[in-house]
């Protein structure tokens, strides 16, 4: 019926995760929705099939529920909608964990809801129908009588397989109002009191004076030299009593 073991929304785990067609397969509602569908395909093919029958009176093919034509094209038509509809909605079930929009997903189970309860009851007025017919039909002969009592009970079992549904679905509705929650955003509000100043101003900045140092120039034999910066003054080794500027 819904997805277990795990963070969900309306009966299917969030957006994100990878498909598994083996647990998708085993859930109930998947199940009975198949089973919903064989059912269909059952009450259609059986009158499509044999539903029609020349009687000696009559050159043209009638219904055989008490030569009630209205009847089994109210079967057939019921039968081939709920068979699409199952179809679709089994596509439905699998895109639904694919769904990122809560809202997206309410309308889905939504419409899942109003088909099923819906198609219950045309299934239940189908089964009142076909059974009242057959009960009326007296001359049954030539008449595939297995074809017709299958089309009456698997209309039967129709309303039951899409009462299920429809309990499956308000379950899933139910839950998921519960479960989601959609958030909303609100400006925050100034505090009164702030750490800090609305303007920052940064703090003057002073630079230091800087006063290089000035090296005196040792005597050499030489011609004069200038010093530079970027040479490493050495201490002439006659002079032993020189000491280095403090910096």
């Amino acid at each position: 019926m819904e997805e277990t073991g795990g963070a969900t929304a309306y009966g299917a785990s969030l957006a994100g995760g990878g498909f598994d067609f083996y647990k998708f397969v085993r859930q109930p509602q998947t199940i009975v929705r198949i089973l919903s569908w064989v059912f269909a395909i059952v009450v259609f093919g059986c009158i499509t099939t044999e539903g029609y029958i020349n009687p000696p009176t009559s050159s043209h093919a009638k219904c055989i529920f008490n030569q009630n034509d209205s009847a089994c094209q109210y079967a057939v038509s019921v039968g081939v909608l709920g068979f699409l509809a199952c179809v679709g909605f089994l596509v439905l079930d699998v895109y639904l964990p694919f769904m990122s929009s809560a809202q997206e997903r309410k309308y889905a189970v939504m419409a899942d809801l109003g088909f099923s309860g819906v198609w219950t009851f045309l299934w239940f007025v189908c089964f009142c129908l076909l059974a009242s017919q057959w009960a009326r039909t007296h001359d049954v002969s030539g008449i595939p009588e297995d074809a017709a009592r299958a089309t009456v009970a698997f209309s039967f079992f129709s309303i039951a397989t899409w009462g299920i549904l429809t309990y499956f679905a308000l379950v899933r509705f139910r839950r998921g109002v519960n479960e989601v929650t959609i958030p909303t955003y609100t400006e925050p509000t100034p505090e009164p009191h702030t750490p800090y100043p609305p303007t920052y101003a940064p703090p003057s900045y002073n630079p230091t004076t800087y006063t290089p140092t000035t090296y005196s120039v040792y005597p050499s034999s030489g011609p004069e030299m200038q010093p530079s910066p970027f040479t490493q003054n050495t201490q002439p080794q006659g002079d032993m009593g020189y000491q280095p500027p403090a910096y």
